[in-house]
């Protein structure tokens, strides 16, 4: 056997979907009306939702809850007019919210999707004030990748790049990350809000249980419900399971092949000693397990040059959910779009200086959010690149570092990369030379620069006034940002997944048909966080699209209508799925 297929029979245990001719063939342990497999963000909002439109809900997880968004910033990305946005006095609309988001979506769902999510957005937020978050309009000064505490509203994408404004829409920019107001990272205190709130709506759960496939009917391709495999309580590896996945969110950045270890552990215990079991799901099922980061055989399959970025999830971001529709005719769309993070800022200096590729040219404007820059990186320049700065922006850059209030997450690196890391170098032809680039190629990038920092011409990659720095000579600086720099490690994660009708969430086959009873939300869905990350957009997503489907779930006639049947295809084995 192949190592993939070793991987796929011990991490993503995901088979064939169980073929019967009706529920009756089945003995169900268990019945309700909506099944949600997966409890991080997008599951909960769909828990949520299809119990406020009076379905009986069943939400299933394989650890205790919490997937990616309580690893999260716990930002959401909001706008249109929030009241936050209004409290620190600046306007915004859902039409302002759409046309910037069209630089960041380029497609990836509808532009009526698209308007919807920005129309929606301030009752979304509203929606989640309800559920026990708070938020604040209290602004950082500078731009950031992550406010610090006491900071919960910010610049979370491209907002304040000039090629991503729209004057006639709004006089300046908005910032739409709104960040849950909490002490340290706000992921944690995101979710408790809806894991709480699922509760109190009165949905059922079932944890430390992974769904194995999904039953369907034969003749008409209902999905009637799904095989469980659930821990027995009270043995010792059982409670052995559960601290897996405490320990592998610690190990999973800074010790790597143990988190892999402790993945593999946990499959190991599902399989010997999991018990199986049929939970009857009357109107749909949810699917919202997140991404496929660590499913290698994805991985290696449709983003090797990512693999050795920071890879970057909750242990449950498999690709099970994935499968799970994959295995009943769903397509999987941009399985090879991952999200790779380089973020120069803060210190908020470093954008001013001058990003480059191997030959000494620069590609990208240096103020963009974090995940464009990565994209250019990663998809054009073979994840090679260069920063430079020069003393007095490494001067700025450390008294940011040292007194700027700045998480010890950016203070630290930044500070190692600069004064132990750093290329030195007395001048540009002296850098050109100890980067093996081209001198006249390199200096013809200073000379633009400095002519743009004096105002003599534009800047050739559209750098906005305030972020240009001439170079007047004395030492240069070359930080590498390349994804093999440990030092400045890349923090990578899936956006693709599976196609769904933009209406009612339900997963779509080849011929563009909703399969009956089958739903799908957050990152196991393609949806607005799909093309190009900015913060905050991934759990708004949750939200938007797991309501959506949660509804859609508890509003399906159950059954299956005659006029509404789809032709169904054989049971699929996993190992020939591709998208």
């Amino acid at each position: 056997m192949s190592n993939s297929k070793k991987h796929i029979s011990t991490i993503n245990p995901v088979g064939p979907a169980l073929d019967v001719q009706s529920a009756d063939e089945i003995q169900w342990s268990d019945a309700v009306d909506v099944v949600v497999v997966g409890w991080g963000g997008a599951g909960a909002s769909a828990a949520i939702e299809a119990r406020e439109q009076g379905a009986e809900v069943l939400v299933i997880d394989r650890f205790s809850g919490g997937g990616a968004s309580v690893l999260s910033g716990g930002v959401v990305y909001a706008g249109g007019g929030t009241k936050y946005q209004k409290q620190a006095g600046f306007e915004d609309s859902p039409e302002a919210m759409t046309a910037y988001l069209k630089h960041e979506v380029n497609g990836v769902v509808s532009d009526e999707t698209l308007a919807r999510f920005s129309r929606d957005s301030v009752a979304n937020l509203d929606w989640l004030e309800k559920q026990g978050a708070t938020f604040s309009s209290t602004m950082p000064a500078y731009k950031t990748s992550y406010p610090a505490d006491g900071m919960y509203l910010y610049y979370s994408g491209n907002e304040v790049v000039p090629a991503y404004g729209n004057p006639q829409l709004v006089r300046k920019p908005a910032p739409r990350g709104h960040r849950v107001v909490a002490k340290g990272q706000s992921g944690a205190t995101f979710f408790a809000a809806l894991q709480q709130s699922t509760l109190a709506h009165g949905a059922r759960t079932l944890t430390q249980a992974r769904v194995q496939r999904l039953v369907r009917e034969q003749v008409t391709g209902r999905i009637l419900g799904v095989e469980v495999t659930v821990l027995p309580e009270g043995d010792a590896r059982t409670e052995r399971h559960k601290k897996l996945d405490e320990l592998v969110a610690k190990w999973r950045l800074y010790q790597a092949p143990r988190a892999q270890a402790g993945r593999r552990e946990a499959a190991q215990i599902e399989s010997e000693i999991g018990e199986k079991r049929f939970i009857r799901a009357r109107k749909g099922v949810v699917l919202s397990t997140g991404g496929y980061i660590f499913n290698s055989e994805l991985m290696d399959q449709y983003a090797p040059a990512y693999k050795p970025g920071w890879l970057t999830g909750a242990t449950g971001c498999d690709g099970s959910g994935l499968r799970l529709g994959q295995s009943v005719g769903g397509v999987g769309k941009d399985l090879n779009n991952i999200s790779a993070w380089r973020f120069i800022t803060p210190p908020s200096v470093w954008p001013k200086g001058l990003v480059v590729n191997t030959k000494g040219e620069r590609f990208c404007n240096e103020q963009v959010y974090g995940a464009k820059l990565g994209y250019e990186l990663m998809e054009k320049q073979g994840g090679k690149g260069w920063l430079i700065i020069d003393s007095k922006l490494r001067r700025q850059a450390a008294w940011q570092c040292l007194f700027g209030g700045l998480w010890a997450f950016q203070s630290m690196p930044a500070l190692a990369l600069m004064y132990k890391v750093a290329v030195k170098a007395k001048s540009v032809a002296d850098l050109a030379k100890k980067l093996d680039m081209d001198a006249a190629v390199l200096q013809r990038q200073f000379d633009s620069a400095n002519a743009a920092a004096r105002g003599e011409a534009e800047d050739p990659q559209g750098k906005s006034k305030g972020m240009r720095h001439e170079f007047k000579g004395g030492s240069l600086f070359a930080i590498d940002i390349s994804i093999t720099q440990k030092m400045f490690p890349l923090a990578v994660l899936s956006l693709g997944g599976l196609q769904v009708n933009e209406d009612n969430g339900a997963v779509i086959n080849g011929a563009g048909c909703d399969i009956p009873g089958l739903y799908a939300a957050g990152r196991t869905a393609i949806g607005v966080a799909s093309s190009r990350y900015v913060s905050g957009l991934s759990l708004a997503d949750c939200v938007f699209s797991g309501r959506r489907a949660g509804k859609a779930a508890a509003l399906a006639l159950e059954g299956d209508e005659p006029e509404k049947r789809v032709q169904v295809q054989p049971a699929v084995a996993l190992d020939s799925v591709s998208a």
